[in-house]
């Protein structure tokens, strides 16, 4: 059998006004193509769950209306993608089908719309895959008529001590500035508007270190000095753990990005050992700049709206450890308007952020935010996935007009990735870097490339 395991993941902004400013500011969607250019680490996770038997490839598809018919033949395909992207997957399934292949789509998309995933496939995956993989692998193995079409996970739950190694090796590495690693799954925070940990991790699990290590391992026998990007939602939630992670990850000399939340910047010791372990950049959803912004946001404790008078002492606090910030803002939160676009310049300027990211607020299918907005009549055209871009406005703004929003995020962007701001803030940094390091006597490292 030769199976095909295809990622889709081009996301690019469906409003031409703002795919024309991030060609023209560079920084604006930076961090998003990054994240699109990714591999996926799902798929080659599968490929790793798939028999040797079976003749398996890994090909990404980053624009649909570019291809004629079907990138290549196989017997079965598994098609992963974004919500952005999920017509064109599904442009892409049915042409497959047409063929006579059998079609498997998964991932959270899929999870949180099975009935829509099940007019273009085959067989639908939902939840943690690798519970289910080897048995749609024998199913497609058995070529016997299967009355079955759902493989549900979503009540089971995996064991990541027995996570395999991903296939990093189907992939050209050349094509890649990092490759994902994944140390946890899962979240004990429920934001309203995240979909990962809801859908395919309800619940917060950690990789064994020497699982971890494995990998990166493996990606070091393929690529001889890699830059890891850290697929969790959370890295640093338990303690304990962080720290053996970092002990054991400063032995192998590699460069690393994370996403976190601020409250690594209360344990001088964390901080240290990420330093010492190649941390090149933390990624912080600070979402908004006021209490009222922030209510209600995270679910389960209002964690996220008490921590907002401490954000400038963290972020010093980060920093001066010669770990850069990544400040994530959302805009169009409910409970502000068009005075916010100002007040998160401000705050950028004040707090010394080596990096920021601004997006708008976007409601996803299957998330909290979704569920909350449609039962409002907020949300502005139903199932219009390809706006699901994080910079295109799917909703009604409590506030302002979608237009307004749109606008602000327009301006700001002009504002926040200019040539001069950027400068700026690095140099900024630096500066500060340089007077820290004096202070605590270290000696000041050179920075990693994000």
């Amino acid at each position: 059998m030769k199976l095909g395991l295809i990622a889709m993941s081009g996301i690019r902004a469906h409003n031409p006004e703002l795919t024309a400013l991030g060609l023209t500011l560079p920084g604006f969607v930076e961090r998003n193509r990054v994240i699109a250019s990714l591999p996926s680490l799902s798929l080659l996770t599968l490929a790793a769950l798939t028999p040797q038997s079976v003749d398996t490839r890994y090909l990404e598809v980053h624009d649909i209306s570019k291809i004629n018919g079907v990138p290549e033949e196989f017997d079965a395909v598994a098609i992963s993608s974004f919500s952005a992207q999920m017509r064109d997957a599904y442009t892409l399934a049915d042409r497959y089908r047409e063929l006579g292949t059998k079609v498997i789509l998964g991932g959270l998309h899929v999870t949180a719309m099975p009935e829509e995933a099940l007019g273009h496939a085959d067989l639908i995956a939902l939840g943690e895959g690798e519970v289910v993989w080897p048995d749609i692998v024998s199913t497609l193995q058995s070529q016997t008529s299967q009355s079955r079409r759902i493989y549900d996970a979503r009540n089971c739950s995996f064991d990541l001590g027995f996570a395999p190694v991903p296939s990093y090796e189907l992939l050209d590495l050349e094509r890649y500035n990092r490759l994902t690693v994944q140390t946890q799954r899962g979240c004990p925070f429920r934001c309203e508007f995240c979909a990962s940990s809801i859908q395919i991790s309800p619940t917060y699990k950690l990789k064994p270190t020497d699982r971890v290590m494995a990998e990166i391992r493996h990606i070091k026998s393929l690529w001889s000095r890699p830059f890891i990007e850290f697929a969790d939602d959370n890295t640093f939630v338990n303690r304990p753990h962080s720290k053996r992670l970092m002990r054991a990850l400063s032995k192998e000399q590699v460069r690393w990005f994370t996403e976190t939340d601020l409250s690594v910047a209360d344990d001088a010791e964390l901080l240290s050992l990420m330093r010492d372990s190649g941390c090149a950049q933390v990624l912080i959803g600070f979402e908004g700049t006021t209490f009222s912004a922030l209510d209600g946001l995270e679910q389960r404790s209002n964690w996220k709206a008490r921590q907002v008078d401490r954000y400038l002492e963290a972020i010093g606090r980060i920093q001066s450890y010669g770990i850069t910030v990544n400040g994530c803002f959302i805009l169009g939160l409910d409970g502000t308007g068009p005075d916010s676009f100002d007040e998160i310049a401000r705050f950028v300027a004040e707090s010394g952020l080596y990096d920021v990211q601004i997006t708008v607020q976007t409601a996803f299918p299957g998330t909290p935010l979704y569920a909350r907005l449609e039962s409002e009549g907020r949300i502005l055209r139903d199932r219009a996935w390809e706006l699901c871009t994080l910079f295109d406005v799917n909703f009604q703004p409590t506030n302002m007009t979608a237009a307004e929003l749109e606008a602000g995020l327009r301006d700001l962007a002009k504002q926040l990735y200019s040539k001069e701001c950027a400068e700026a803030r690095h140099m900024n940094f630096m500066h500060k870097l340089r007077r820290a390091s004096r202070a605590r006597g270290d000696q000041r490292r050179e920075l990693p490339d994000v």
